[in-house]
């Protein structure tokens, strides 16, 4: 690559910032399109750290809505917040991945479905039930706990959607995210993902270190059962395949630390 062509550090977590929230960065129209996409593939790094800053907010709406409503309001109008700040980023995967594979659909019509903007049953019935549990989740714990719960979620499921991407390849045939992402990522910049994770997590390890085992366990069967599933559907990974993966990581975290 031309060095005129690498984006400038500060445009990666910057380019992180603008990919997983509706959050302006007018900064980045300097870039030229080499530099953009350099950037962007670059960015893949600082997500888990972007998840976590999400999460401060997300936990910052519940303890202040918390003290004027009770908890499962709280818990709904911090998602609320979340879903306006990110654009419902994740929540479209969830549906758009229910509604693809709800059914018997393989390869390019689980593809085509997958791109259809509207909403199908199986897409409607896996989103409802999967905010239902997350607000189940943050409910069942105590304030401090669920604080710590939703910021450390935010972190490890965007941190599970790197990890899919560097280890199954984008369709064949994509065009998309994925493929713009995740094809060839190095394993340096899977490890500086994992590290930026650490600040979000380690407030709930504190709390519950149990937690961590459950989610780690629960990290690599799942990411294990998706590839290979995903491999056998579709032959590879797909923007929503990867924000599926983020939600699931999300609810991992909340029900690990809900465990009795």
């Amino acid at each position: 690559m031309d060095a005129s062509d690498r984006a400038p550090g500060w445009a990666p977590p910057l380019m992180a910032v603008q990919f997983l929230t509706r959050l302006p960065v007018p900064v980045l129209a300097r870039l030229t399109g080499a530099q953009a996409g350099d950037g962007l593939t670059r960015a893949m790094a600082w997500l888990p750290l972007v998840g976590t800053l999400i999460g401060g907010v997300t936990a910052g709406v519940f303890v202040v809505a918390g003290l004027v409503w009770p908890p499962v309001v709280a818990a709904v109008l911090a998602l609320m917040v979340e879903a306006l700040l990110t654009g419902a980023f994740h929540e479209d995967a969830v549906a758009d991945f229910c509604d693809a594979f709800g059914g018997i659909a393989r390869g390019d019509d689980a593809l085509r479905i997958m791109r259809d903007s509207r909403i199908g049953s199986y897409g409607a019935l896996g989103l409802g039930l999967s905010l239902t549990l997350r607000v189940a989740a943050i409910v069942a714990l105590p304030a401090g706990v669920a604080v710590a719960a939703i910021v450390a979620a935010a972190t490890v499921g965007r941190l599970w959607a790197v990890l899919l991407a560097y280890i199954l390849p984008p369709v064949a045939t994509g065009t998309g995210l994925a493929a713009r992402i995740g094809r060839g990522m190095p394993l340096r910049r899977l490890a500086g993902a994992v590290l930026l994770a650490v600040p979000g997590v380690m407030l709930l390890v504190v709390r519950d270190p149990a937690a961590l085992v459950f989610v780690v366990g629960a990290g690599v069967v799942f990411l294990w059962w998706i590839a290979r599933f995903l491999r056998g559907r579709i032959g590879g990974s797909t923007g929503d395949c990867l924000g599926f993966a983020a939600y699931m990581g999300q609810l991992a975290v909340l029900l690990a630390a809900a465990m009795a």
